[in-house]
């Protein structure tokens, strides 16, 4: 194992933005990837694992270490080390990693296996939120949630077909798998830096986790109806029912913060969806004229994100008990508020990216 130094200093740079001053690691990982394009993807990949998994570990590794979190460069040094260790991997002999008891670091690894917060890196509060909220299966979904998170795309149908785009992907060395419960999913069996593809420059998919397509298909749309997505953000959903729906219909994407609207714009005409119009919503009075005319309403809500931590994996030392009793207050006022747009008969899809029941199902119960 070897890793140059000014490769060490851009993880660490992160380590400190994201953990240390609180930004949303994909953000400042993209924004470390642009300042250093001379990298190879390999590299590239290198780099965004790294970052992610001490993120991810980062209780776990610096428990092992007997150390308390810190942002000097020799601590951060000493965690990297550490991680090598946890991976199974043998410490070079450079002098960033002398001070490291290396037998001792792996006795504590190994003594730590029994305590699961520790052991699944995860603050005392969530863990024990998560036992009370979902009981004896909180063991194997928190497990599930620090191992990797597959490449999938959703291919746009208005532009090509998934068995003619999975070819055009094989004959550059892409090999995808489809999913049998997302029917316009494909899943890449290795990872590359799709946003450079000829394929998504064309529009021709978007990047979608498959379990996020199906929300849009529960909301049964088709061609002509009338469509609120009421918390669109940057359009990943939206985009999907446009496609569902053929381009046909129109489909008011909604969201409090402008620059995401501006990202869905830019989305939609790569796409070619022209049945999207954006609205920014500075009040109730943003949508209280649309009351009784819509056929079709989608709260995708803000959440605590918990069911996401395999891709965004520093939300769990950023959330807070206060956070998520307040974003579980915002969720009923959004279903309150937003829901008296349907018609008599129209249907309404409720969704986050949480696995807590409080956030969920308790919150349908709630409104019901």
């Amino acid at each position: 194992m070897e890793i140059r130094k000014d490769f060490a200093r851009e993880i660490f740079t992160v380590l400190n933005e994201v953990l240390g001053e609180g930004r949303h690691a994909s953000s400042v990982i993209r924004e470390s990837l642009r300042r250093n394009q001379e990298w190879s993807d390999r590299q590239r990949a290198l780099f965004s694992n790294t970052v992610y998994d001490l993120i991810r570990y980062w209780r776990f590794l610096w428990t092992s270490l007997g150390m308390e979190p810190s942002f000097k460069d020799k601590d951060l040094w000493h965690l990297l080390g550490t991680y090598y260790i946890k991976r199974g991997e043998e410490l070079d002999g450079r002098v960033e990693f002398k001070g490291i008891r290396e037998e001792k670091v792996k006795r504590r690894i190994e003594r730590l296996k029994t305590e699961r917060a520790v052991r699944e890196s995860i603050p005392d509060w969530i863990d024990l939120l998560g036992q009370n909220e979902l009981g004896e299966d909180w063991g194997s979904i928190l497990h599930s949630l620090n191992t990797y998170p597959s490449l999938s795309i959703r291919v746009n149908t208005q532009k090509t077909t998934k068995g003619d785009l999975k070819t055009r992907l094989r004959n550059f060395g892409h090999d995808t798998n489809t999913v049998k419960w997302a029917k316009d999913a494909l899943v890449f069996r290795t990872k590359f830096n799709v946003f450079r593809s000829k394929e998504f420059q064309e529009g021709l998919f978007e990047v979608q986790d498959p379990a996020s397509q199906l929300v849009s298909e529960f909301l049964g749309v088709t061609s002509g109806m009338k469509v609120v997505d009421a918390c669109a953000g940057q359009g990943g959903k939206t985009l999907h029912l446009s496609d569902i729906m053929e381009n046909k219909g129109r489909i008011i994407a909604m969201d409090d913060v402008e620059w995401k609207l501006g990202e869905l714009r830019k989305r939609a005409a790569r796409a070619g969806a022209q049945n999207i119009e954006t609205k920014h919503v500075a009040g109730t009075k943003s949508y209280k004229r649309m009351k009784d005319t819509v056929d079709r309403l989608l709260l995708d809500v803000p959440c605590s994100g918990l069911g996401a931590l395999r891709r965004n994996p520093d939300i769990k030392w950023s959330l807070t008990p206060e956070m998520l009793t307040k974003l579980q207050g915002l969720q009923k006022e959004i279903l309150t508020s937003y829901s008296p747009l349907l018609k008599s008969g129209g249907r309404m899809v409720y969704a986050t990216c949480s696995i807590l029941p409080s956030e969920g199902e308790e919150q349908v119960r709630w409104f019901l």
